[in-house]
């Protein structure tokens, strides 16, 4: 962190004031203290922002795919040896345990290696003409300015996950950072520049939702990818749509968790536990709707409270710290909203059900590790996102009953199933209509793989060489001597 723990804007590979006097300040979850302040960009600053990542495409461009690679590897190293800095900063911002802040650093660094190692095949293809002697070349091409928005809950791991492959593939990105948790990803800013990568490739500016509704109607911006609610997704593509810009966006997910009679108890157990209270549960390919055969139903749930009693809430900074606090007040409010409405709806908490208060809880935003039972397909809880440590628990007679509610949603990123039954997994293909499926293990997408959504949880992807497709556009030549 800075000496005064002041930001202000990263633009053209300088720190610039922004053009208002507003301030956002930051704030710690787990101890509601400010732990710094970041420029509210204005509108005059996107548009400065976007102007330079504009003015450097033309040559960055132009560089080879090993040159951009070798910047790119040289910020990893940087951040390899600030890895412990950077996780304690998004330890304070976010409220995720320190371990787990190392881990999203480790993602992180992870993301930006696939794509420098991938920079050179961004491939196309030569085919056979129509006419006597011809070729047509296709072409891929970098598509200029990338606009980038980004969530709360993995400032880290979505900066590395937007700007290593748009920068990788030739084009120039202006960031933007969810207000929340803008820290970390300014500290990165820094070492960008360290990095020595050109001024203007890569531009990284705080601001609520104003600068981002400029960023993406820039008419310079010609591609957002945007992490975030379906909410928010929806109103960046309507403020796109005028000048028909290319919209990548993950969204949220609400994921079923499906455990069958021949499952590993054990294994699924520690799964969905996992799935379901990492970052307190803030993570849209959590665990948000458990499925479970009702032959093992009893079993299961007792392998699930075993080890939820075990989760140590607390000061995210303590190294035996297994789950921190919910972002701010209104997410907090927001799931007690959603677990009251479950419990007038019929279910039972079989263990928490509330928030934490006193002691070290006092001053942060604490909700305990809950799990209901007597959950029912039709009650609120199972159809909207939840977004916090609440494990719902409804009981089935069989796969193709699990199978029929899992599909039974408006969302479709992640899905988790346990079984030993070839059969069944062979149905998963086709019948499971969701972007990801984990198969008999817990949550974490692979940099390699390809992490997206079908309905509310958005359009395109991220990740992989599927992923690194979104950030060329193609170009046909038809070509005769």
């Amino acid at each position: 962190m800075n000496p005064t723990n002041e930001y202000s804007l990263f633009i053209d590979g300088d720190w610039v004031a922004s053009d208002g006097d507003a301030r956002i300040a930051v704030i710690n979850p787990a101890t509601g203290e400010k732990i710094a302040s970041v420029a509210d960009a204005t509108d005059a600053d996107i548009d400065r922002a976007v102007d330079a990542a504009a003015a450097a495409f033309p040559a960055w461009s132009r560089r080879t795919a090993v040159e951009r690679a070798d910047f790119l590897l040289r910020l990893n190293t940087l951040i390899q040896r600030d890895r412990e800095r950077l996780a304690r900063l998004l330890t304070q911002e976010v409220g995720k345990p320190i371990r787990e802040a190392r881990g999203e650093i480790d993602f992180a660094i992870a993301l930006i290696r696939f794509a420098a190692e991938n920079a050179r095949r961004v491939e196309g293809d030569i085919v056979p003409g129509s006419r006597p002697g011809e070729k047509i070349l296709i072409e891929k091409l970098p598509h200029g300015v990338i606009a980038g928005i980004s969530a709360w809950n993995f400032p880290a791991a979505l900066l590395a996950r937007k700007v290593a492959p748009a920068i990788a593939a030739g084009n120039t990105i202006v960031l933007k950072p969810h207000e929340l948790t803008p820290i970390t990803s300014l500290e990165i800013a820094r070492l960008v520049a360290e990095a020595g990568i050109p001024a203007g490739v890569v531009n990284i500016v705080s601001g609520g939702i104003p600068a981002g509704q400029r960023l993406v109607a820039n008419p310079a911006v010609k591609l957002v990818t945007m992490t975030g609610s379906t909410a928010a997704g929806k109103k960046i593509m309507a403020a796109a749509a005028p000048t028909l810009k290319e919209v990548r966006l993950e969204l949220g997910g609400k994921a079923p968790f499906i455990v069958l009679a021949d499952a590993d108890l054990e294994v699924a157990a520690s799964a969905a536990v996992e799935a379901r209270f990492l970052n307190a549960g803030q993570v849209c390919t959590c665990n948000e709707r458990t499925y479970v055969h009702e032959a093992v139903h009893d079993r299961f749930l007792e392998l699930v409270s075993e080890k939820m009693r075990a989760i140590k809430v607390g000061d995210p900074l303590q190294e035996d710290t297994s789950m921190g606090p919910k972002i701010s007040a209104a997410e907090l409010e927001k799931v007690e909203r959603i677990v009251e409405k479950a419990l007038q709806q019929g279910a039972r908490a079989r263990i928490g059900g509330g928030r934490l208060t006193g002691g070290e809880y006092a001053q942060g935003h604490f909700y305990g590790p809950t799990l209901l039972t007597d959950v029912t397909h039709e009650m609120d809880i199972v159809r909207g996102e939840v977004f916090g440590p609440v494990m719902s628990v409804l009981k089935v007679r069989d796969f193709d009953e699990a199978l029929r509610l899992a599909n039974d949603s408006s969302y479709g990123l992640s899905a988790y199933l346990f079984t030993k039954d070839l059969g069944v997994l062979m149905r998963t293909a086709t019948e499971l209509n969701f972007g990801e499926i984990y198969v008999n293990r817990s949550l974490g997408e692979a940099p390699q793989g390809f992490h997206h959504g079908y309905g509310d949880s958005g359009l395109g992807g991220e990740d992989g060489k599927y992923g690194l497709e979104a950030y060329v556009r193609t170009k046909t030549i038809y070509l005769n001597a």
